[in-house]
């Protein structure tokens, strides 16, 4: 079974073989070794001051952002399940906020963050997803995160890259708070959450807030190599392989070949008729509007052997999602597009005649 859904993603062999050697204790010379090197690596990628490892899925990394980064009121961007996670998040903390909600398929207005932003001089923390992966659609964070910063250079930015780390290069430039996760680009599995730091950010958190989440005691003691609390050790230690590896290949290839396959994948679907959802894709998906959406995945999985996700909630039934994040081979991406097509033949929607692969296979090259 080729699974193919936006997170988790394929683990590669060799990064699992690294993982299943014999169990190290966290508090060693060994483990902090191996720590610091992943820890390293980690800030390569994601080009931030800090950054601080939390062994928990993207979602607590999330709140983590949210109670140590937001000291007065924050401004949530809704366009989907993920965003109206951020807002959920505040109201469990009581922390008030503003939402500025759009349709799934709809990047938000720089121009109303702006206006929100002059209206609410107590808004102090911004949070956003680069790509939400609910409809697959990209926000303009950079550009956000620009005009924000021109309005009040003190308000931190967190971007939510959860599922566009390790997708295309992100400019860090004027963002605060940059969360990552294991299951997605990383090819890892589920259970290792990343928030890389500006040194704004830092000094915003000062001695942090709540226990297990307290990114202050996290950033003291993972500088030293070691953690507060016992980390992932199986999936740090896969970290370090698998960004090792991403490395020797160069972090801008791995961004080219994602754009190439997603572009490809885009195309070969627009040629036999689908609808491409969001008005922004991002590069980490293929998310694609369809009546039959459901039909088209179970034919999908029980004939073509792939495993690709389907929609949430109002979209439940009426969207598919096909990732393209991690070090996929391209002849594993030329068989989703060509199942697709088959899988259409098979509902009776149009004849097969192997366009789809043809065109995918014309564009990765």
């Amino acid at each position: 079974m080729l699974l193919f859904t936006p997170g988790p993603t394929p683990v590669p062999e060799n990064i699992r073989q690294a993982m299943a050697k014999e169990t190290i204790h966290h508090r060693t010379p060994e483990f902090s070794k191996i720590f610091k090197e992943a820890r390293e690596l980690l800030l390569e990628l994601l080009k931030t001051d800090e950054v601080v490892m939390l062994s928990s899925s993207g979602t607590g990394a999330m709140e983590a952002s949210v109670t140590n980064l937001c000291h007065k009121k924050a401004l949530t961007i809704n366009a989907g399940k993920f965003g109206d996670r951020f807002g959920k998040i505040c109201k469990a903390h009581n922390i008030e906020h503003i939402e500025l909600k759009y349709d799934w398929d709809t990047p938000c207005d720089v121009d109303e963050v702006e206006r929100v932003v002059k209206e609410n001089s107590d808004i102090d923390a911004i949070f956003l997803q680069i790509c939400e992966s609910s409809g697959g659609l990209r926000h303009p964070v950079e550009e956000v995160a620009k005009r924000v910063k021109e309005i009040r250079d003190d308000i931190i930015v967190v971007a939510d890259g959860i599922t566009a780390v390790g997708v295309e290069p992100i400019d860090t430039t004027n963002i605060d708070a940059l969360i990552a996760g294991s299951q997605k680009a990383l090819m890892l599995p589920p259970g290792l959450a990343m928030i890389g730091l500006s040194q704004r950010a830092i000094e915003k958190i000062g001695s942090g807030k709540g226990f297990y989440f307290n990114l202050a005691n996290e950033l003291k003691k993972q500088k030293d190599a070691t953690t507060a609390f016992t980390p992932a050790t199986t999936i740090i230690i896969g970290l370090r392989e698998i960004l090792k590896e991403i490395k020797k290949y160069g972090f801008e290839y791995l961004y080219e070949e994602t754009s190439k396959r997603a572009l490809a994948t885009r195309e070969a679907l627009k040629a036999i008729g689908l609808k491409i959802y969001p008005k922004k894709p991002a590069n980490s998906m293929t998310a694609i509007f369809d009546e039959n959406a459901e039909e088209i995945r179970n034919i999908l999985k029980t004939r073509y052997g792939v495993n690709i996700a389907g929609g949430q909630e109002h979209l439940k039934g009426k969207l598919f999602r096909i990732n393209h994040m991690g070090l996929i081979k391209p002849y594993e991406a030329a068989w989703v597009v060509n199942a697709i097509e088959r899988a259409l033949d098979d509902i009776g929607r149009l004849k097969y005649s192997g366009i789809a692969n043809k065109i995918f296979n014309e564009l990765i090259k």
